[in-house]
C-alpha cells in the first residue's frame, strides 16, 4: 500500500531567541542553519540532518513547514 501523501520538502526557520550564553555546540547548530540575527529566517530543505540540527537547538527556533 503506498501512501500518497504530500511531503513538506522544505523548512521555514526563524531565530527567536537569542544564542548568547548558550552551549558553543548550539550556537554552532544555529550558525550552520545560516542564522546570524534574531527575526532572521530561512528556507531549508527539509532532510535528516537539517531536522537533526533544528531539534538540537528548537527552544531557539521557530519552525514551519512550507
Amino acid at each position: 500500500m503506498t501512501a500518497n501523501k504530500k511531503k513538506s520538502k522544505q523548512l521555514k526557520v526563524t531565530l527567536v531567541k537569542s544564542t548568547n550564553k548558550k552551549l558553543k555546540s548550539h550556537k554552532a547548530c544555529v550558525h550552520g542553519l545560516g542564522l546570524r540575527r534574531i527575526g532572521q529566517t530561512v528556507e531549508l530543505e527539509n532532510n535528516p540532518a537539517i531536522c537533526g540540527m533544528v531539534y538540537k537547538v528548537n527552544y531557539l527556533l521557530k519552525v514551519e513547514k512550507i
